[in-house]
């Protein structure tokens, strides 16, 4: 958590809120966070003066333009970036705060400290490391069925893990990818080779729709989860498996069942998922 509805959500919003300020100062009081560049005052230097030109994503990665410079940011567990005035009380666990020149400032806080910050020249970001690895982008037009066939061809690993696995498809995690493979009817135990190609049919759909809809509702609030605006997700609302161990199944009324796959607790209906 966050996953790619959640942090398509922030793009949306942050695109809505920092577009067309320009940096006066940056602030980092948790130099741990800042990953690229190593020197935190460079991080700093590199971005006075910049306007930001737009804010995008990739998989679960925000990426914040500030002119010829781009902010690959994620946003781990707990990670929320929110618009603030220059006199407004700092919260505890705001770790970075970029102060603008109309005496706003959009601060980082992270409780768990686990978030991370690579700044690059816009257009190379794809070249290094966090997002030099990511596979395709699901809800993408380049994202066929034919390119999913393609990519589970030969994979033996089960379908939970490789949904995972942001190398084959970003974007999705424990959440999402238990919602696609309940609505795809598939148990996430299943080996990815071993899928007809009717249930690969199902499977690229679900993921699709599932993600769509997410995005559309902004995304699920299940623990701490709140846009840059302070606003919940509602995708929970329609939540069918996730988090519901013991509840009815809304297909079969069957209990639904918690699992460990992949090192993930993983919830399935039993008789719907086989």
């Amino acid at each position: 958590m966050p996953e790619l509805p959640e942090v398509e959500t922030v793009r949306r919003t942050l695109e809505q809120l920092i577009v067309g300020k320009t940096v006066a100062e940056v602030a980092v009081f948790l130099p741990k966070i800042v990953k690229e560049p190593p020197d935190v005052d460079l991080f700093v230097q590199r971005l006075i003066g910049t306007t930001v030109t737009g804010v995008g994503r990739r998989g679960k990665f925000l990426r914040i333009y500030f002119g010829d410079w781009v902010l690959v940011s994620h946003l781990r567990m707990e990670g929320r970036y929110s618009l603030a005035q220059h006199d407004e009380p700092v919260e505890k666990h705001t770790h970075v705060i970029f102060r603008f020149t109309d005496k706003t400032e959009l601060r980082y806080r992270d409780v768990r400290q686990f978030g991370t910050m690579h700044l690059y020249p816009a257009g190379e970001e794809e070249q290094h490391p966090p997002l030099n690895k990511l596979g395709p982008e699901p809800l993408s037009d380049d994202f066929t069925l034919d390119v999913f066939r393609a990519r589970l061809a030969g994979r033996k690993t089960k379908l939970k893990a490789l949904l995972l696995n942001q190398e084959f498809v970003v974007g999705l995690g424990n959440i999402y990818v238990d919602e696609a493979l309940f609505t795809a009817g598939l148990h996430p135990e299943r080996p990815a080779n071993a899928l007809t190609e009717e249930e690969q049919r199902r499977l690229y759909e679900s993921i699709r729709s599932t993600l769509s809809e997410a995005v559309k509702l902004g995304g699920s609030s299940v623990r701490s989860y709140v846009n840059s605006k302070g606003e919940m997700g509602m995708f929970q609302l329609q939540i069918q498996v996730y988090g519901r161990k013991g509840e009815p199944c809304v297909r079969c009324g069957e209990p639904i069942t918690r699992l460990v796959v992949a090192g993930r607790g993983t919830h399935v209906c039993l008789q719907c998922q086989r």
